[in-house]
Order: structure tokens, then C-alpha cells, then sequence
């Protein structure tokens, strides 16, 4: 730990008045203002002051209870996931849209994505306990919209609320790390944090089977109880930043400032937070990714007005957004100054690469688990999470080897990505249903170990060209290269589903199959018994689409690889964060 030392006079008490140094009675209580005032950045905006303000001022046992506190908000998160996860297949087969399962998938990571370039804003403007309490608000919204959604359309909405609510929690966690760990202890700090999903898979699994077997409470309380959890562990986080910034603010460290709002108020925010651009770039990619999943279901496929309308007016709208950022906008919400640095592009790039392949192949890996490999569901999100596990163990290791070398670019280059090109790569010989499950989990555990390790070296390699006051907006900048990758990838995994999986039912499959029920729900998939010839027939229709989708994810691992080359290999240090910090 890194402590701010304070220093004052002591006067004894026994000496006469006279005696006193008056001079330095007065001055010691500035001095120690002052010093507290130098932890706080002059020059940073209000959000960034009032927490190097708070770290100046809580105790030790303030940064302790912080990180508990983090930790147990991961903890939920991760067991939501998993619970999520696991539940999604049967929510959409629940209205016969089985097919549908990737595509639910698309809109939520966009707009999570760049919903975070205003909250960067709102973390550095505001600060981070409001930012956090509002994609609290959101999170917990969407909870109570999925638990009662009465079909795909109204579960898709709900993702995107629960999506930008956790993800924007989780954002705002890894900015307080940020904020409260020096730069060769960030990774340790990042890897500790999200160590509950060690844990959480093993206790997923069985609550999923808990709440979908016959019998269950079911899949709608099964999601409505998260809206309770996450706000009681949230908010104590909330009130202890709230606590050590009123601290603050009342010790003279940093000044009481107010926001009225006003109109011209909402119109500057607007200019801040580049809503037109963002709405833009939104509706465009949306628009332009959506016709990939739903073509199938149009009467006349590609051909349909409204899938022509979508792909034309999504393309419109993206190039509209590239004119009005480089022509018009009077802020671009993508610091073009930031991105030009190699670093920071190239990380981005990676990792958009990396988030890309997970989504292609893992859109519809668990439906394969369970109809291809007849897994139980509590089996199946065990295998489905072995990433979870194995990435979370790595990065700690992984972590440490960081600090002490205080290098991160050798632990990309030579070991995380070629590692997880042979995990996806080995996954195209063991698809097939015949090769057996513990194969596959072989597999898992390669990409898991790889997984963490890419995920710490990308967020480092970001974090360690820029300034405390550019931590949060380029940590917004890397959330969205990585969920553009994901509702990329699992835009081509819906792509490659409806183009491949029916046509492979219809090879695999008796004369007089119901192709279509079985293409739409996973309970007619799963309905059929274990070796019979339709069964069969599913898991090799199984087997054919996750080829190609295996053989892309590989292809995309390569362009993962050749942006790590081309980093800067930056020596950590303990400089960028100041206060009472790890």
C-alpha cells in the first residue's frame, strides 16, 4: 500500500502561553491542508478530483472494506451470468424462437458498448458514485423486465437494460480499481477482483437446474431475484464514496461545487456526451446487423422489403455518423487523440478480435453441449464456464508475473493468444459428438487459461500511455471494442446458424422430419431420445454449423495476434493514481 503521510505540530501542553510558537500552531494545520490539496490534481475535471480527494482522506481500512466490497458485487455478477447463460436457449424456445438465441444478443453489447462513452463523461463531470448508482438503476430495471417478458422482443429490451446496467457496474468497478491501485499493481488488483468466478460456476449450474427442472420456481424468479441482490450489494459501495467525498469536501481538500441544471445545461451535456453521434452509430450498426439473424424467418428471405430497408438505412446511418464526427460534431465521443496512440488502437483492435471469435463460436455452444453431447443442464454450465474459472485463476498468476517483471506484452505475444488459437483450433477436429466430452473440456480449459491473460495485457497496455484524468474514457474506449466485437460475432454466428443448421438438419435427418420444429426449439431437440436417428441426425447438423463457425473464430485469433506484435512494450511504474492507493 501506498499511504499519503500527513505531518503537524505538537505543542506540550505544560509550557507557559508565552512560550508557545504561535506562528507555527497556525500554520500547522495549513501545512497539512496543503499536502492534502497536492494529492488532488488541479487540472482534472470535478469527478476525478473527488476521488483522489476521498483516497486523501478514508483510512486503510476504508480501501480494504472497498475492495470486499467489489469483490462481492463480482461475485453476483458472475453468478448472474452464469444464470443467464443458462437460461437464455429455453427463453427463447419458450416462444418457439430457438434459432433466435444469438441474435437477442446483438442489440444489448452495441448499445452497452457505447453507452459507456457518455458514462466515462458522467464518472468525470459528476462523479463515480452517481455514475455507478444510475447503471445500478438500469441493471435492476432490466432484471424486472426479463423476469416478466412475454416474448423474444420484450426479452431483447430487457438485455439491453441488464446489459448496459451490469456492464456499466462492472466498467465503474474496474475504473475504482483504476482509480485506488498504482499501474504495476492494476493487473494483481483487476484479478483479484474478478475472482468469484472461480467460485460461481459451481454454484450456477445447480441453481439454473434448480429453477428450470420440472417442478422448479422457473426461469421468471429465477432472474427476479437478481433485482433484489444487486442493489443490496451495490450500495454500501455508493455510501462509502459518498461518505469519504463528504469527508473530503468538509476537511477543505477539495471544494463544494453545484450543479444546477438547466436547460443550457442539458444542451452543453448533449455537446459532451456527442448524443447525436452516439444515436447514430446505435441505430446504424443495429439496423445494419439485425438482417443476419431474421432473414430466415422473412417469406421472402433476403429478398423481403423490410430486410433490404434495415441493411440500406443501417449503412445510411453509419455513414452519416463517419461525416458528422469528422465534419460536424463539436465533440467526437471517441477521443481521436487517444486512439492515435499504437497502443491503444491496436489493443482495442485485439481485443475486439479475441471478444469477436468467443461470440462465434459460443452463441450456440451451450445448445450443443446439451443436445450434441447429452449434458445436463448443471453439467453443461459447468464445461460452458471452465472459462470463467480458468481465466480468473490465470489472470491472478498472471498477474503477479506482471508485477514483478513489470512487463505485460511477453505474456500476450508468446503465451495467451497462440494458447488460445490452439484451444479454438483443436475444437474444429473434436466437435463432433463421437470424439467425446472430456476432449471438449480440454479445449475449454486451454481457452480459459489463455482468456484472462488477454483480457489484463489489453487493459494494460491501454491504461499504461494515458493519464489518471484519461483513465475512465480509455477504459470506455476499450468496453467498446470489445462488446462491438461481441454483437459482431454473434451477428455472424446467427448468420452462420440460419444458413447452416437447417440445411444440415435436412441431410442428417430421416425422410419426414419436423425440420422446422426441431429448428426452433431446443425442447423438441432435446425431446428425442439419446441415440435414436433423430437425435443423431441433431447432433451432426450440430457438428456441421459449429465448423464453420470454429474455422472464422481461428482466422480471427491470427489478426489478434499480429496487434500484439506491433505494441509498445511500456515498463509499469507506480506512477498515474495518488492518495491512499495499492
Amino acid at each position: 500500500m501506498q499511504s499519503l503521510q500527513t505531518t503537524g505540530q505538537f505543542n506540550d501542553a505544560n509550557s507557559p502561553k508565552d512560550a508557545r510558537p504561535e506562528p507555527l500552531a497556525k500554520e500547522a494545520p495549513q501545512a497539512a491542508d496543503l499536502e492534502k490539496t497536492a494529492s488532488v490534481s488541479s487540472d482534472a475535471q470535478a469527478g476525478v478530483q473527488n476521488i483522489e480527494a476521498a483516497t486523501s482522506v478514508w483510512t486503510k481500512w476504508h480501501l480494504v472494506a472497498a475492495y470486499g466490497i467489489i469483490w462481492l458485487i463480482y461475485f453476483i455478477t458472475s453468478l448472474e451470468e452464469v444464470v443467464v447463460r443458462a437460461y437464455s436457449p429455453f427463453i427463447t424456445s419458450s416462444f418457439s424462437m430457438h434459432s433466435l438465441t444469438a441474435a437477442t444478443n446483438i442489440f444489448a453489447p452495441i448499445i452497452a458498448g457505447l453507452a459507456k462513452l457518455p458514462l466515462a463523461k458522467i464518472l468525470d463531470l459528476w462523479g463515480r458514485p452517481q455514475g455507478l448508482t444510475l447503471m445500478l438503476v438500469i441493471w435492476a430495471l432490466g432484471f424486472i423486465m426479463m423476469a416478466s417478458c412475454n416474448g423474444v422482443e420484450t426479452f431483447a429490451a430487457a438485455q439491453v437494460f441488464s446489459l448496459v446496467g451490469a456492464q456499466g457496474v462492472s466498467y465503474c468497478l474496474t475504473v475504482f480499481i483504476a482509480d485506488t491501485s498504482s499501474l504495476k499493481n492494476r493487473g494483481l488488483a483487476l484479478s483479484w477482483a474478478t475472482s468469484p468466478y472461480i467460485a460461481t460456476t459451481w454454484i450456477g449450474g445447480p441453481m439454473s437446474d434448480a429453477f428450470l427442472r420440472v417442478g422448479g420456481a422457473g426461469w421468471r424468479w429465477g432472474l427476479g431475484i437478481f433485482a433484489i441482490l444487486t442493489p443490496a450489494v451495490v450500495a454500501p459501495l455508493i455510501l462509502l464514496f459518498l461518505w469519504n467525498q463528504h469527508r473530503a469536501k468538509k476537511l477543505g481538500v477539495v471544494a463544494r461545487q453545484t450543479h444546477p441544471f438547466t436547460l443550457a445545461t442539458a444542451k452543453q451535456l448533449a455537446i459532451e456526451f456527442d448524443l447525436l453521434g452516439i444515436v447514430l452509430l446505435a441505430a446504424g450498426m443495429a439496423m445494419f446487423l439485425l438482417p443476419m439473424s431474421i432473414w430466415s424467418y422473412q417469406a421472402q428471405q433476403w429478398r423481403s422489403p423490410l430486410i433490404i430497408c434495415l441493411i440500406v438505412f443501417g449503412g445510411l446511418l453509419i455513414i452519416a455518423f463517419a461525416l458528422y464526427e469528422h465534419f460536424l460534431a463539436p465533440v467526437n465521443f471517441v477521443p481521436t487523440r487517444l486512439l492515435a496512440d499504437r497502443n491503444v488502437l491496436l489493443s482495442g483492435m485485439m481485443l475486439l478480435l479475441v471478444f469477436f471469435n468467443a461470440a462465434v463460436w459460443g452463441s450456440y455452444f451451450t445448445s450443443m453441449l446439451m443436445v450434441a453431447f447429452n449434458q445436463s443442464i448443471t453439467t453443461t454450465t459447468y464445461i460452458s464456464n471452465i472459462y470463467r474459472v480458468g481465466s480468473c485463476f490465470s489472470a491472478l498468476v498472471i498477474g503477479f508475473l506482471i508485477r514483478w517483471t513489470r512487463r505485460f506484452k511477453w505474456v500476450a505475444l508468446y503465451f495467451a493468444v497462440p494458447l488460445m488459437m490452439l484451444g479454438v483450433g483443436l475444437m474444429i477436429h473434436f466437435r463432433h459428438p463421437d470424439s467425446g466430452i472430456g476432449y471438449i473440456v480440454m479445449t475449454q480449459i486451454f481457452i480459459a487459461f489463455a482468456g484472462g491473460p488477454i483480457v489484463i495485457c489489453g487493459e494494460l497496455a491501454m491504461m499504461s500511455t494515458v493519464t489518471h484524468q484519461e483513465i475512465a474514457a480509455i477504459l470506455a474506449i476499450l468496453d467498446l471494442f470489445g462488446s462491438v466485437g461481441t454483437a459482431v460475432g454473434s451477428t455472424v454466428s446467427a448468420a452462420i446458424w440460419t444458413g447452416s443448421f437447417p440445411a444440415a438438419l435436412r441431410r442428417h435427418l430421416p425422410p419426414g422430419s419436423p425440420v422446422e420444429t426441431i429448428y426452433s426449439s431446443i425442447y423438441s431437440q432435446l425431446g428425442y431420445v439419446v441415440g435414436s436417428p433423430i437425435r443423431k441426425g441433431i447432433a451432426l447438423a450440430y457438428a456441421d454449423a459449429q465448423w464453420y463457425m470454429l474455422v472464422t473464430s481461428v482466422c480471427l485469433l491470427g489478426g489478434a495476434l499480429v496487434c500484439v506484435v506491433f505494441w509498445r512494450d511500456v515498463k509499469l511504474n507506480d506512477k498515474q493514481v495518488k492518495g491512499l492507493v495499492m
